[in-house]
């Protein structure tokens, strides 16, 4: 089979995938008769997506530049933790368990303490967003950053490599993909992140019109926003693999 047969084949699978499901939801509400204050039919969805889009198109951008926001910030000090705590020992051994400690805390009950220290305005829901992603980033990217055979390191070391040397010169290269691995997780926690920053107090976002339709009985309207933070998390992730393939096959 040829390379575009493949992407073709790669392609068709999962919207195959999805249309299936799509066709048992509406099964499923049309032969049930669910009301359609409790489950609209995919069709009903899809209608006020396009009857309502200006209205999503308003709360995408707020909650879209909060998960962003969230995601460059929780990834980088996650990534300047990692090579800190790699270098030190000491370090590690005293703060990685507070890194654990914190990560323990659920975020509905951080997200009204961030809040209160930071208001209503984006920055709780930017930091809500970064704390999600730091610690899976922390984890993956103190792994890659080890992952260094120590044949490689008394090579680079017998050859009078500085700390530097090593670091850019084995230890990134080989972080890559554990990197990336953590990115793709954290490039859809993100958005679930600013979403809940959202429920706690917020006028607009993706996350406060789901709170607005749940209350106003408005299903259809909730679900099309349900399917606006899917598609901005799909987003957020097709770039980092994007990055990825241009990354690794540089590096």
């Amino acid at each position: 089979m040829t390379r575009s047969g493949d992407a073709a084949r790669g392609w068709l699978l999962p919207v195959l995938g999805f249309v299936s499901i799509l066709v048992l939801w509406h099964a499923v509400v049309v032969l049930l008769q669910v009301p359609e204050f409790v489950a609209p039919t995919p069709l009903a969805a899809l209608r006020t997506l396009g009857d309502r889009w200006p209205l999503l198109l308003q709360n995408f951008w707020p909650t879209a530049v909060e998960a962003l926001a969230g995601f460059l910030l929780g990834n980088t000090l996650a990534v300047l933790t990692a090579v800190v705590f790699v270098h030190s020992r000491l370090v590690e051994r005293a703060y990685f368990p507070v890194a654990v400690f914190f990560n323990t805390i659920p975020v509905l009950a951080l997200a009204p303490i961030l809040v209160l220290i930071f208001g209503l305005g984006m920055l709780p829901k930017i930091v809500i967003a970064a704390v999600i992603c730091y610690f899976p980033t922390l984890v993956n990217m103190i792994r890659g950053l080890e992952a260094v055979g120590r044949p490689e390191l008394e090579l680079m070391r017998v050859l009078n490599a500085s700390r530097l040397e090593i670091f850019w010169r084995l230890r990134v290269p080989r972080s890559l993909p554990f990197l990336f691995a953590a990115l793709r997780i954290a490039s859809t926690t993100c958005v679930v992140g600013a979403i809940v920053g959202e429920w706690i107090g917020a006028n607009n976002g993706l996350g406060a019109l789901i709170i607005q339709a749940t209350f106003n009985y408005q299903s259809p309207l909730l679900y099309a926003t349900l399917f606006v933070s899917s598609g901005l998390a799909l987003l957020f992730f097709g770039a980092v693999v994007a990055l990825e393939k241009r990354v690794l096959r540089w590096s």
